[in-house]
């Protein structure tokens, strides 16, 4: 099944969507409210959370502005929101989890090491994996155009509801098998991927500009591990870095 074409930026004039609404029987509970107060909505509990990226070894000012410009309890079930700036992953629903902030930093600043960022920046990325839409938001800060694919309808939806307040015109949600990419805005400067398999799959190196980056989760014998490929006109180069622990890499579209 080919993905669905970008559906986001969602209108923003209180139209709907283009995709016909659900039936009332099947209309999806409204999202409780956010809570708000002092150790959530402040901006001094997302300061102190960049202290602590910028001690853990995240250097880049463009990234660690971004973590803090990004309000990450607005992302997270409200029963979870007082665990928001924890350096800990937090279950999503259906099996998925939003990364740890540090881990999120830490792939974006290594994205940004793309050789074709250094001069002029980061243009088109593709973000696979849009869970609740965190990363997608703190990216849009960073990069030029975001093109991010969800693969599990639900949480597509759950990142579109997230999204659409910020009104981030350079976001464009995707529902569709990601181990497929999305031709349809390639070549990419950068790929990010937020689940990890054996292999890294052939599309995503294909849509891979000449001097972009992918940077993605890879099983490596006992253990996961990131995977930084650059692409440049002799071939792929590719290191393999840190462990880390993402949920597993699948294709389809549920």
């Amino acid at each position: 099944m080919q993905p669905r074409r970008p559906g986001f930026p969602a209108r923003l004039d209180g139209q709907a969507p283009r995709s016909a609404p659900p039936a009332a029987s099947q209309a999806r509970a409204p999202r409780p409210p956010i809570p708000q107060g002092v150790g959530l909505d402040s901006a001094a509990v997302r300061a102190r959370m960049v202290q602590r990226l910028a001690a853990g070894g995240i250097a880049s000012p463009q990234v660690l502005q971004a973590m803090g410009g990004v309000e990450r309890h607005r992302f997270v079930d409200t029963a979870l929101a007082n665990q928001a700036y924890e350096d800990t992953s937090l279950p999503i629903g259906l099996a998925q989890t939003i990364s740890k902030p540090s881990v999120v930093a830490r792939m974006i600043e290594l994205l940004l090491g793309a050789e074709c960022a250094r001069e002029q920046g980061l243009g088109r990325v593709l973000e696979i994996g849009t869970g609740c839409g965190y990363q997608a938001a703190v990216l849009a800060r960073v990069v030029r155009e975001v093109y991010t694919i969800e693969r599990l309808r639900p949480l597509h939806e759950k990142a579109r509801d997230h999204l659409r307040p910020l009104r981030l015109a350079n976001v464009h949600l995707i529902l569709g098998d990601g181990m497929q990419g999305f031709p349809g805005g390639a070549p990419y400067a950068g790929i990010i991927a937020a689940a990890g398999g054996d292999n890294l799959p052939p599309a995503w190196c294909e849509q891979l500009a000449v001097g972009g980056r992918l940077v993605a989760p890879i099983n490596a014998g006992s253990r996961q591990a990131l995977m930084v490929v650059d692409r440049t006109a002799q071939g792929f180069k590719q290191s393999v870095l840190e462990s880390v622990n993402f949920v597993p890499l699948k294709s389809g579209i549920a």
